[in-house]
């Protein structure tokens, strides 16, 4: 089992920024990668960005690429969301997830889930 902790949401004027942070622990060595999604009302959970824990290698979402940075702490077995230059649309709430197969835009892939942290973007 892994267990994950989201932290850093809130309200944030449009252009603003936010950094939010998952926390592991638990059997983390299992964990081959990391992922952000986030849902956002009455749609559906969305890919935001992932990182691979060993390789550092990252994929994003065409909405938050060139805005948003994911980056990990290994020492700590925490993963960073740097968002900057936020919009209305990223409003949702964010999750974290982690894969013990690989590193994937797929909800599928990642089997550990937090509970998810507000993010809010007021025009």
């Amino acid at each position: 089992q892994v267990r994950l902790v989201e932290s850093g949401g809130g309200l944030v004027q449009a252009g603003g920024s936010l950094r939010l942070s998952c926390a592991a622990s638990g059997r983390t060595f299992d964990s081959v990668a990391m992922a952000w999604f986030r849902q956002a009302p009455g749609k559906e959970r969305e890919f935001v960005t992932a990182i691979n824990w060993s390789t550092t290698s990252t994929i994003y979402a065409d909405s938050v690429k060139g805005r948003s940075t994911i980056s990990r702490d290994n020492a700590k077995n925490t993963v960073y969301l740097q968002m900057n230059s936020l919009k209305p649309e990223d409003t949702a709430v964010y999750y974290c997830a982690t894969s013990i197969w690989r590193i994937s835009r797929s909800a599928h892939e990642y089997a550990y889930w937090g509970q998810g942290t507000q993010v809010t973007v007021s025009s």
